[in-house]
């Protein structure tokens, strides 16, 4: 969708069962090994007590929505803040969902953000800003 096309309240979602899989590919892609996410001994003796998943796994959930539903395939993101919530567990299934919050100026469009777990519990939340693609000629 373009600029011109996106009305605010438009939404989409992406969900997703986070699994062991995911956290140790994330790991590998982005060389964050923090033990909290990658070793089940050391995790049992935190607060959470058992692995949990990289936050930013679950941020990059909404470049999933926004590259492939709202806005679509082209969009630019231009920023984007975050703020994790509760943890999300090996297991837990999130839907990661954005809202049209604002039209601004030169084409850009701002989002918010809200990652969910199945029992409703927010586990990260925040806003973006996206160029829309271009029209089609």
């Amino acid at each position: 969708m373009d600029y011109d096309q996106l009305q605010i309240g438009d939404s989409a979602f992406f969900e997703k069962t986070i699994t062991e899989t995911d956290v140790y590919n994330f790991a590998g892609i982005t060389g964050d090994f923090n033990p909290a996410h990658v070793n089940q001994r050391y995790a049992e003796a935190s607060k959470f007590k058992t692995r949990i998943a990289h936050g930013m796994l679950i941020g990059s959930l909404f470049s999933t929505v926004f590259g492939t539903q709202l806005p679509g395939e082209g969009s630019i993101y231009v920023s984007q803040t975050l703020t994790f919530t509760a943890p999300v567990l090996l297991g837990d299934t999130v839907k990661a969902t954005v809202t049209v919050a604002e039209k601004l100026d030169k084409g850009r469009v701002r989002f918010e953000c809200v990652a969910t777990k199945a029992d409703g519990t927010v586990v990260v939340r925040g806003e973006a800003v996206l160029l829309p693609p271009r029209p089609a000629a």
